[in-house]
């Protein structure tokens, strides 16, 4: 916050006081209007980029008195999304919020300190490093980036402009996960060798693109932002995307492995692989308009003998492993294993007896479209603390980033058909097809600048 801006706060915070003590006309002054005054110096104002499934999850922490925040702006390119968020919110604050299509206007507003941003994933990094840039600081939902390259950007942006960006891998900020994380690399499993992060989801037919008009209130031009334009086919902008290619999502490796991959990579303290290779295709509805493998298993070896293995199955709903939500990490460690998911964590010793178990007493969706529960909350808290210098990010960006990029080496793996070698220092492939995939093509004008 500029110093001009503190002083203008305290100035008016003041002010107000003296009319309250000294004039009949503070009386009528309304609690709304005196709640924003008071901590206004440390009040975070954030808007909200992404009105689709995922916004809710934020609300609560945004509208807790406890945490001095004010939702300035509510933007999606959808006039409905817009709408409706805007009613759904207005019982949970007191106040008026502005709705706005084009992230840059918000960009560009000085009064805006944080954005949250939720939008399909070929907007998240090119709309990170904008707001960085203008001085904003990011919650920035996974996958952090649509590409490796966009990583790179991403952390370099953040050391460049000093800004906080949370990742929103939100099971970093569990309580149970960082107490089990703790314990493994404490020893409690001997010496970790393999995890293996999974899951599992039914999802159904989905329709075949059809050329068409897009759907009135939606703004096709900005929904396309950094991807070179196209015509729009039914029904891409409501979450179909993520399976029509390649222009906009990252098929169910970034949509889904982010989330357990990122407590594999974590559980065994491992940073880039050496090696990957996956086997992947598309084994249901094979007529209808999905475009990517709907089944994935990917294998990550890394230095020090240590594995990461991944067992994606979108539209098989067989439970493999047991658990109702269908997703989770094993960490296997030579004394012992440990479960951990969203619910918390189940440690066996090596015999598989069950010796320790830690379940959450809150609620984090598994599949279910959209999540949200208490880690998001905690997840946004840490992020408000981070902001206000009280505490460290427990998803940094150079942190997610390393993450994310397993991700992507899955799908690059799984589109040029082959297994390749990485440099475990620096992360490139040493493979020339593959190389091709490090960046995308981005509209002119869209493309984000090195810095």
């Amino acid at each position: 916050m500029s110093s001009n801006r503190r002083n203008f706060i305290k100035k008016t915070a003041i002010g107000a006081v003296g009319v309250t003590l000294g004039s009949t006309t503070a009386n009528a002054m309304t609690a709304k209007s005196y709640s924003k005054i008071i901590g206004a110096n440390d009040r975070i104002h954030v808007a909200i980029q992404g009105l689709g499934r995922r916004y809710g999850a934020y609300i609560p922490a945004i509208s807790h008195k406890k945490n001095n925040v004010e939702l300035t702006y509510l933007c999606d390119v959808m006039k409905s999304q817009r709408d409706n968020a805007a009613k759904s919110i207005s019982s949970k604050i007191n106040y008026k919020v502005k709705l706005e299509n084009d992230i840059r206007k918000i960009i560009d507003d000085k009064k805006v300190d944080a954005i949250y941003m939720a939008t399909p994933d070929h907007w998240h990094a090119p709309g990170a490093c904008m707001a960085m840039q203008a001085g904003k600081h990011v919650y920035l939902e996974k996958p952090c980036s649509h590409n490796p390259r966009e990583g790179e950007l991403l952390v370099a942006y953040q050391k460049k402009f000093n800004k906080v960006v949370q990742m929103g891998n939100q099971q970093r900020s569990a309580t149970e996960s960082q107490e089990i994380i703790k314990e493994i690399h404490n020893g409690v499993i001997g010496d970790v060798y393999k995890a293996t992060a999974f899951y599992v989801s039914a999802r159904g037919r989905v329709p075949k693109q059809i050329k068409a008009t897009p759907p009135q209130g939606l703004d096709w031009d900005l929904f396309q932002g950094p991807a070179p334009r196209r015509a729009y086919t039914d029904n891409t902008w409501d979450y179909n995307w993520h399976w029509y290619g390649w222009d906009y999502g990252t098929a169910e490796m970034g949509n889904n492995a982010t989330h357990e991959l990122d407590i594999a990579r974590w559980a065994l303290g491992v940073t880039y692989p050496e090696h990957v290779s996956v086997d992947a295709g598309k084994y249901h509805f094979k007529d209808d308009g999905w475009e990517m493998y709907d089944t994935m298993e990917a294998t990550f070896k890394f230095a020090g003998n240590k594995t990461i293995k991944w067992d994606g199955n979108s539209r098989a709903g067989y439970h493999k492993f047991g658990h109702k939500y269908g997703r989770g990490t094993i960490v296997s460690g030579s004394e012992g294993t440990a479960y951990i998911d969203r619910d918390g964590y189940k440690l066996f010793d090596q015999k598989g007896n069950i010796i320790k178990e830690n379940l959450s007493s809150g609620k984090e969706a598994g599949t279910a479209l959209g999540g949200g529960g208490d880690m998001s909350t905690l997840h946004s808290i840490n992020f408000f603390d981070a902001i206000r210098g009280k505490a460290e990010l427990t998803s940094p960006i150079d942190e997610g980033a390393i993450s994310q990029i397993l991700t992507h080496y899955g799908n690059i793996a799984y589109r040029i058909d082959d297994s390749f070698e990485i440099d475990e220092n620096t992360g490139r492939i040493f493979n020339r097809e593959a190389m091709k995939l490090w960046s995308r093509s981005y509209e002119p004008g869209w493309e984000i600048k090195d810095v």
